[in-house]
């Protein structure tokens, strides 16, 4: 795993497993459902909907809130994306890879003290 932690709150966090191959930013598109389950009995999902523009912005919507600031790139075989949401009271940074058929994240919100990985599948 390679992570680039950037010091700045306005830029997010990226950390993404890295996947064998090129892949295609088409297969990031579209609706996808986060899984942010915390225990297995008790399931916890929301929807993702990822919309990638050629010129290497993202927008969507992540958790029922707009993405702001959105970014995407394909590179060393793996496609990411590195966005911001807010719930009002603060942003939430994310980062996510396509690996294989579904996508892993982390989301990051400071003002809530809060870290925590996910993962998505159509």
């Amino acid at each position: 795993m390679r992570a680039l932690i950037i010091a700045s709150l306005t830029l997010p966090v990226l950390a993404c497993a890295s996947v064998a191959g090129a892949q295609s930013p088409n297969s990031l598109n579209g609706a996808w459902i986060v899984d942010l389950s915390t225990d297995p009995a008790q399931p916890y999902t929301r929807p993702m909907q990822l919309a990638l523009a050629e010129d290497g912005t993202l927008t969507g919507s992540f958790y029922e809130s707009e993405i702001l600031a959105g970014r995407w790139r394909t590179d060393r075989g793996r496609t990411c994306v590195s966005f911001r949401t807010t719930d009002g009271a603060g942003p939430y940074h994310t980062a996510a890879c396509l690996v294989g058929d579904h996508v892993e994240g982390q989301t990051w919100a400071e003002h809530r003290n809060l870290l925590f990985n996910w993962n998505a599948t159509r």
